[in-house]
């Protein structure tokens, strides 16, 4: 399997870093151009000097992210959504009441919620 190159990811991480320092310094009024572009510069310098150091980080953190913490999410929000609506017999797709096709009987709607289109 073909990883990205440590330089890339370098790159990337600055960034990210960047979007956040622009949000963050936008929002409490510190922002000027002079700033982010020394910001850009640092981050870049010091992001290209530990980019092997960063990638090996940001392994570590990948195999966080993807196996405990979206396992964890998905059992204890998307399986717990999927027990309640089991339970309480909702169906969004409205599956059971048409056994030939997803789609709805127009006859069955109001007139009322389809006589404008917008």
């Amino acid at each position: 399997m073909k990883l990205s190159s440590p330089r890339f990811k370098s790159l990337a991480v600055t960034a990210g870093f960047t979007f956040w320092f622009f949000v963050i310094s936008s929002s409490i009024g510190f922002f000027s151009f002079e700033v982010l572009g020394i910001f850009i510069l640092a981050m870049f310098i010091i992001t290209q000097i530990f980019a092997v150091k960063l990638t090996k980080g940001l392994d570590i953190f990948a195999i966080i992210n993807t196996k405990i913490f979206l396992g964890i999410l998905f059992v204890f929000v998307i399986s717990i959504y999927g027990i309640i609506f089991k339970i309480l017999h909702i169906d969004p797709l409205r599956r059971e009441k048409q056994n030939q096709s997803y789609w709805l009987n127009m006859d069955q709607l109001k007139q009322s919620t389809n006589y404008t289109q917008y």
